[in-house]
């Protein structure tokens, strides 16, 4: 080989050196696939059977039914109360509502919202109460946090309020 023809060859072989050197493409692992978005309406279903369950304890005064619901570490903070800490006094709280109602009344609670996903949900809702007559006699709202534990949803935060009252 000339002398001509192997200094060609070495400033080619520079330059696709430096071609390759210089590339910024940065080549990048597979990535892996998203995981699937939840299904926020099909854990809206199970909250809302979660709710009517509770509605039917409810309105039967099974106070300890109720409190199955609960996560043992759950804190509730309903109104015009004192934080309630704790499954056992979550309960005892139940208990002495159940003791102050009105003979045949019914409670329905229906779920408006859920976000999260399928361990963590938070839940907004509202309450009705009604006489045995019918008559809506208390309106309300509520929020709750369910996280699943040992494949079902316990309650971990709960809060309520009520309504204004019509005059």
């Amino acid at each position: 080989m000339n002398k001509k023809n192997y200094l060609l060859a070495s400033l080619c072989m520079l330059f696709a050196v430096l071609i390759i050197g210089c590339n910024t493409t940065e080549i990048k692992p597979a990535e892996a696939a998203a995981p699937a978005a939840p299904d926020m309406a099909k854990v809206k279903t199970e909250i809302q059977a979660l709710e009517t369950a509770w509605a039917v304890s409810d309105n039967a005064g099974d106070a300890k039914a109720l409190a199955a619901y609960y996560a043992d570490d759950a804190v509730t903070l309903s109104n015009n109360n004192p934080m309630i800490t704790g499954k056992d006094a979550i309960q005892k709280d139940i208990e002495a509502g159940m003791a102050k109602r009105v003979k045949g009344t019914t409670v329905a609670y229906d779920v408006l919202d859920v976000f999260g996903d399928e361990n963590t949900v938070t839940e907004v809702g509202k309450i009705t109460r009604k006489d045995s007559t019918g008559k809506v006699t208390y309106t309300g709202k509520y929020m709750a946090i369910w996280v699943k534990r040992d494949g079902k949803y316990v309650c971990i935060r709960d809060i309520s309020n009520d309504d204004v009252k019509a005059k």
